[in-house]
């Protein structure tokens, strides 16, 4: 796929990975929606648009079907076509296991798995009329092979790898792609607040010796949406940790 003059709508965009994967596909000639909750940064949006590319910004919260097809409706309504979705957004809330309470549970799947699920789901059903698009999905390594205190994140990151591979063998049918990212550990605010023994604990287990960049996740979303004969896939971008 020539990304120039194409549209792409990512998730959870107006920080972190979202924000990175937004600006490469700017970079690569494509338009932008941005989405938030609560809007984008202005200094995002005209960053993005100082790449000779639109950029608009559709706020609205995944996890809720109401606001999932509004940001359908404003996104088809904006561009015509979208060509890419990038299913970004996604929280924490970590604990362990025996502590975790039913809402820790529900609200980390209800927002990661369901709000990924029905983005999907709306978009591909657009997709299908189109008989092309490509959808990538934000996984995890915890989704690969689980994480102390992440129980619920873990849960909901598997899920979206399967959900990713059920998606590739429907959308193939229409010429639509699906792929995950499993991104490691991300310099990122999250990243920020960690100890010190804790960060080095972390680098201990990554073979290449430091945390990944939110512009290296980006890097993958741009070659996931160019390249015409990946479906299906997970790619592992940890430095080296589910080696």
């Amino acid at each position: 796929m020539d990304l120039k003059g194409k549209n792409v709508f990512v998730t959870g965009s107006s920080r972190g990975i979202g924000a990175a994967s937004a600006l490469a596909f700017a970079k690569r000639g494509a338009n932008v929606i941005l989405n938030g909750r609560h809007g984008a940064p202005a200094e995002l949006v005209a960053e993005i648009k100082a790449q000779g590319v639109e950029c608009q910004v559709i706020s609205g919260d995944i996890s809720n079907g109401d606001d999932v097809k509004r940001m359908t409706k404003e996104a088809f309504e904006t561009f015509k076509q979208i060509d890419v979705l990038v299913n970004n957004a996604g929280i924490t809330r970590d604990k362990l296991l025996i502590g975790m309470k039913d809402d820790d549970f529900d609200t980390v799947i209800n927002v990661n798995l369901r709000g990924t699920f029905k983005m999907t789901r709306a978009f591909l059903k657009k997709m299908y009329k189109q008989k092309s698009g490509v959808i990538i999905n934000i996984a995890s390594v915890v989704g690969l092979h689980g994480n102390v205190g992440q129980a619920n994140y873990a849960a909901a990151k598997a899920g979206v790898i399967g959900l990713t591979k059920t998606c590739a063998r429907e959308g193939a049918l229409r010429n639509i792609r699906c792929n995950a990212i499993a991104p490691g550990m991300i310099a990122s605010d999250m990243t920020d607040v960690l100890s010190d023994k804790v960060k080095e604990q972390t680098l201990q287990d990554i073979p290449l010796g430091r945390f990944g960049k939110t512009a290296e996740i980006a890097q993958t979303a741009v070659f996931m949406a160019e390249n015409d004969y990946l479906t299906g896939q997970v790619i592992a971008v940890d430095g080296g940790m589910t080696i």
